[in-house]
């Protein structure tokens, strides 16, 4: 089985993919979606589609784990991240991917054991579990890989 995660943003949007066999986690990588380079925020949406789409075409998710929103101290960014959260959603239906979705807390605990974990736990505990190649990413990449580990200990536990 393969999980998709997903850290929606407008600016950068993580993805990372977890690989299962049986109950063991045997590949692990992530990446961001880079969609900062215009300030129009229909172009962001229509390419943050676009790549999305590619990336489920190439590599086949059976499900997406998906980040909810959580209320920020700014209101206008809660409705911009709801358009590329809806951007997202469409695509993964588009394709055929299921979905489910978790709140920061709950994928704080999965990860780190704290619900109110900082991005820095949440990057090392990602790198001691998956030891990946390259650490020079954005927290939204390994955010998105912490999601879809998320699910990966929901199926572990209640399957």
């Amino acid at each position: 089985m393969l999980i998709l995660g997903i850290d929606p943003g407008s600016r950068y949007c993580g993805y990372g993919l977890l690989q299962i066999e049986g109950r063991k986690v045997v590949a692990a990588g992530c990446e961001v979606i880079d969609i900062s380079r215009t300030k129009d925020l229909s172009e962001r949406l229509a390419l943050l589609h676009t790549s999305i789409s590619e990336v489920i075409t190439e590599y086949k998710p059976e499900v997406a784990a998906v980040e909810t929103m959580f209320f920020n101290k700014h209101v206008q960014s809660i409705f911009t991240l709801g358009h590329a959260r809806g951007v997202l959603l469409l695509a993964l239906a588009q394709n055929g991917v299921g979905l489910v979705e978790y709140s920061p807390r709950e994928i704080k605990k999965a990860i780190v054991g704290n619900g109110n974990a900082g991005k820095q736990q949440v990057r090392f505990m990602v790198n001691s579990l998956f030891r990946l190649s390259r650490t020079d990413l954005k927290d939204d990449a390994y955010d998105a890989l912490a999601v879809a580990y998320c699910h990966y200990n929901k199926l572990r536990y209640y399957q």
